[in-house]
């Protein structure tokens, strides 16, 4: 029986295979997208906000900071709530298009 040391152990176990990590065939990236915000989150902090905050009002940004905050069930349950009157506006809206074209409201004007 032949006698390891640690070192031959170790030693024993490296691998010099070189693997080329450029091919994307190899190395696909898992995740669409991550790449190109790796990418913008090494550039350096300036003090100017983010292109996507730009166009944002204070009352907006007060709503992400509510919403923020928010613990999971509640955000589920404001979730919910907007599901809710998302539907019952449609439901408002159908009654309203069916109401019209019964009233004529919606027909063309004839030639």
């Amino acid at each position: 029986m032949t006698e390891y040391t640690c070192d031959d152990f170790e030693s024993s176990l490296l691998s010099f295979e070189k693997l080329d990590r450029a091919s994307p065939d190899l190395w696909p990236e898992q995740l669409p997208g991550v790449a190109e915000f790796a990418a913008s989150c090494k550039n350096p902090i300036t003090n100017s906000p983010p292109k996507w905050m730009a166009e944002l009002e204070s009352e907006d940004i007060e709503m992400l900071k509510e919403l923020g905050s928010l613990t999971t069930a509640n955000l589920m349950e404001k979730v919910k709530g907007l599901q809710n009157l998302a539907y019952q506006l449609g439901l408002e809206e159908s009654r309203e298009m069916t109401r019209g074209k019964f009233l004529n409201i919606l027909e063309r004007p004839k030639k």
